[in-house]
């Protein structure tokens, strides 16, 4: 994206995706309100959720991790997105004595879809008794099955198995709300657009994330009013050079950016109280940017691209949205 473009980006993003926050919102609703903290509407699930909030992958111990958590419940985060056993595990004791601080999603990715022995709605129900179970949990706020990454997509057979389990979950009281995550942008339209029980989904979306020129997603998360959630907003760590102060300058800058869209909410994984400090700190900041920080996204933009690993090059599909 050319640095002249990133205005017009964002005001394109904000065309198709609309604002969906209310003009007025009753904030003793708000789980865990804080006035310093921005919140938004979830889609349909009428959850507001804090601007930013806490992702599952993290280099953290358990002290180290009930620290982060604590930090993100005095700012006034309310929401973590787990997506494997061990992460919903750790998360669950960390919320031990204040599950009523903080919005838990959860998902079993290694018994669930993308493992063929867990391809129907009979294993998918019996993966979440046991993350469940094994979390010491009644129930999820949102349960979000992990689907395949891009190189395939899962026949209509399985989709049908998802949405069932997805549902039989929600009508016996074990998920709160439902929906999935995915790597692969048109697998996802088709899944909103055809199943209305989707409430939310979970996919990729950085700071070289934009509109699609056509057949963007955007429209039908509007249409079907689906909350949406973005992944690796750090571009799985391709953002960072290693030199603390800079990285937390530019993990601002890619969370403002994110924000100006106006498109999804981010769950950053984070490793340390500084970057809870920071994430928070981002969200205080202006929305628009400068000469000189359109200049320095569009070179971040670059780096980004010539950095990602080679097991993350497919985060390049999703420049376009």
């Amino acid at each position: 994206m050319a640095a002249a473009a990133i205005p017009l980006a964002i005001a394109e993003w904000k065309s198709r995706a609309g604002d969906t926050a209310p003009a007025t919102v009753d904030t003793s609703k708000i789980l865990n309100y804080n006035p310093n903290m921005e919140y938004r509407r979830l889609g349909k699930t009428g959850l507001m959720v804090s601007a930013v909030c806490l992702g599952g992958h993290s280099r953290s111990n358990d002290k180290e991790r009930t620290e982060i958590v604590s930090r993100c419940i005095d700012a006034g985060i309310n929401y973590i997105d787990a997506c494997w056993d061990n992460e919903v595990k750790r998360d669950a004791r960390a919320l031990k004595g204040r599950r009523d601080k903080m919005y838990l999603a959860l998902s079993h990715g290694a018994k669930e879809v993308r493992n063929e022995e867990y391809r129907t709605a009979k294993k998918l129900l019996e993966s979440l008794d046991e993350l469940l179970r094994d979390s010491e949990q009644e129930y999820t706020d949102l349960w979000r099955i992990t689907c395949l990454e891009p190189g395939g997509r899962h026949s209509f057979d399985t989709a049908c198995e998802i949405v069932e389990a997805l549902q039989k979950a929600k009508q016996m009281g074990k998920a709160r709300f439902v929906g999935f995550s995915s790597h692969d942008r048109r697998w996802i339209k088709f899944m909103i657009e055809y199943f209305p029980q989707i409430d939310v989904v979970c996919f990729p979306f950085t700071t070289m994330s934009k509109a699609a020129p056509k057949d963007s997603l955007f429209p039908a998360l509007k249409q079907r009013d689906v909350g949406a959630f973005g992944i690796k907003p750090f571009a799985a760590g391709s953002l960072f050079t290693g030199d603390s102060e800079e990285d937390l300058k530019r993990a601002r800058l890619a969370i403002r950016y994110i924000l100006a869209t106006n498109t999804v909410i981010p769950i950053p994984g984070l490793n340390s109280l500084a970057e809870v400090d920071n994430l928070v700190k981002a969200v205080a900041e202006r929305r628009e940017f400068d000469v000189k920080e359109k200049v320095a996204l569009d070179k971040l933009n670059r780096e980004v691209q010539a950095q990602l690993a080679p097991n993350y090059h497919w985060l390049r599909d999703w420049q376009y949205v």
